[in-house]
């Protein structure tokens, strides 16, 4: 089995990551919902940037403990944290998470935040196509298009993962 790919960024590269996705927005958003832990940081860049002050988190997990990868793939997220409905109704929310890859995460907390009355959109710093599991689908606003695992400079040596370079 060939070796992963890695991309290993410095927080210039987050910079000019941010930097290539502001020109983007097509519109204000008055609500974010940064999706935890990856979508913190640049969620927090973004908001400082484009004068977000309503600022939520969700925390999404899946199961990992089924038997077999195809039932992971398909399992529902547990949602361990989520802004109330009131929170988010009748907003233009800017949902954002670090990386797109399977796409799983952030389209479940794009479906919650419709479904409770607000009008999502996506923003990631990178999107994996060639790990999508939704078709066509993809983020509304994404800075790159990588198929590599990208190790940000907050994860570097820090925490339980101690990502190594």
């Amino acid at each position: 089995m060939p070796l992963e790919k890695r991309l290993l960024l410095s927080w210039e590269d987050v910079d000019k990551l941010i930097d290539l996705l502001l020109p983007q927005f097509r519109h204000e958003f008055n609500a974010m919902v940064m999706i935890t832990r990856g979508g913190i940081i640049p969620g927090g860049m973004l908001a400082e940037a484009m004068n977000i002050t309503h600022v939520l988190t969700a925390a999404v997990d899946f199961p990992a403990s089924l038997e077999s990868e195809r039932s992971r793939l398909i399992a529902w997220p547990e949602f361990l944290q989520f802004p109330s409905d009131d929170l988010l109704q009748g907003r233009r929310t800017l949902i954002v998470d670090d990386v797109w890859g399977s796409g799983r995460t952030i389209t479940a907390v794009r479906q919650r935040v419709a479904a409770a009355g607000a009008f999502p959109e996506t923003c990631v710093l990178h999107f994996n196509p060639y790990r999508n599991l939704f078709g066509s689908l993809r983020p509304d606003y994404y800075a790159a298009i990588t198929d590599a695992y990208v190790i940000y400079p907050w994860e570097i040596q820090r925490g339980v993962d101690l990502a190594k370079v």
